[in-house]
């Protein structure tokens, strides 16, 4: 059985980059891998109250300015927000620029859509695959500033490992 250290402000995003390698190893499918990086994440980074996904979906309005929102996928944590449109919070302004947003005071994002009240920072991670966006990765905290740049470094280098072993074919990308 795969045991996850414990939980830190500091974590050794090599050794969690491996990590992810070694979990999804021989496995594709996205829901699967989805649920495994989440507990990943969110038992190994401390001061956390939210990890998950959202992926790219229809827009439920036609004709808006996107063609896609971003749906809720796997996650740990409290219940979340089901749908989000694009250019909408820290997720859809992500999912929109597909660039990573670090966010240390959620409460001075213009547009936050505050799903937990208790969160206090944010960093939202696109997901990119062949030029394709298929979503975000969402992390919460109820600290304030809780993420750094070496974070941000460490965590897309986890995506990055996720985004390798996954098929996305089952969704259509933006």
């Amino acid at each position: 059985m795969f045991e996850t250290a414990a939980a830190t402000d500091r974590p050794d995003y090599s050794l969690l980059t491996q990590q992810v390698s070694s979990i999804l190893t021989g496995e594709t499918a996205l829901m699967t891998n989805a649920a495994q990086f989440s507990a990943l994440v969110y038992h190994s980074l401390s001061d956390l109250n939210w990890a998950g996904f959202y992926l790219c979906t229809p827009a439920a309005k036609a004709g808006g300015e996107f063609s896609h929102d971003l749906l809720l996928g796997p996650f740990q944590g409290k219940v979340a927000c089901v749908r989000i449109p694009f250019g909408r919070g820290v997720c859809g302004t992500t999912a929109s620029q597909r660039s990573t947003i670090l966010v240390p005071d959620v409460h001075a994002f213009p547009g936050h859509i505050a799903c937990d009240s208790a969160s206090n920072s944010e960093i939202v991670i696109p997901l990119i695959k062949d030029g394709k966006l298929y979503g975000v990765f969402d992390i919460d905290s109820p600290k304030l500033n809780r993420f750094t740049a070496e974070d941000q470094q460490g965590l897309e280098a986890m995506v990055a490992a996720f985004m390798q072993a996954t098929n996305f074919s089952q969704i259509s990308g933006a």
